[in-house]
């Protein structure tokens, strides 16, 4: 199977993705489903996400924190530091894994050109935060190709969607 640029998030019915850096929402199976597709792969993240996550990297994942911070360092071995979208798709294509495109805001819209695949949760709620999935992002060029419904039980509230789109051919 062929590698992939791919991004994944959640968003609830207002395109809301964060707050304060993090999640707005507690959805234990949506975060089962992130670890499933993304173990064994890259994630690339900006630093808010990043420090959103308390700086945390996740197990058997490599971590790319993108930043504009020439200075910035993160203390562990299973994470990268780079600065330029450039450089990301260089070390992508020196390498054999995925590379999924975990957000915020601002990099969704710098690999829109690059993206693969979509892995989109909808939460069928909404919340308040502060960050929301850009607005001019060109749907056009993806097509729907699965849909998978969740229901709210005692440890998740709320229903959600995890729908995948990949990009449609030329």
């Amino acid at each position: 199977m062929p590698k992939k640029i791919s991004a994944i998030w959640a968003q609830d019915e207002q395109g809301l993705i964060g707050k304060e850096g993090s999640l707005p929402w507690s959805l234990p199976a949506d975060l089962e489903h992130f670890k499933q597709t993304t173990t064994g792969h890259a994630m690339v993240m900006g630093r808010v996400t990043f420090e959103g996550m308390n700086k945390r990297v996740l197990p058997n994942r490599i971590s790319i924190i993108l930043t504009h911070d020439p200075d910035y360092q993160v203390a562990d071995d299973r994470a990268l530091v780079m600065h330029h979208v450039s450089e990301v798709l260089d070390w992508y294509n020196q390498q054999d894994k995925n590379l999924y495109v975990i957000g915020g805001g601002q990099l969704f819209s710098a690999f829109e050109s690059h993206l693969d695949e979509i892995v989109r949760t909808d939460i069928h709620s909404r919340f308040e935060g502060d960050t929301y999935f850009p607005k001019g992002f060109d749907w056009s060029v993806f097509k729907e190709t699965s849909m998978n419904d969740y229901e709210r039980d005692a440890e998740n509230p709320v229903d959600f969607t995890v729908r995948i789109f990949e990009r449609r051919e030329n």
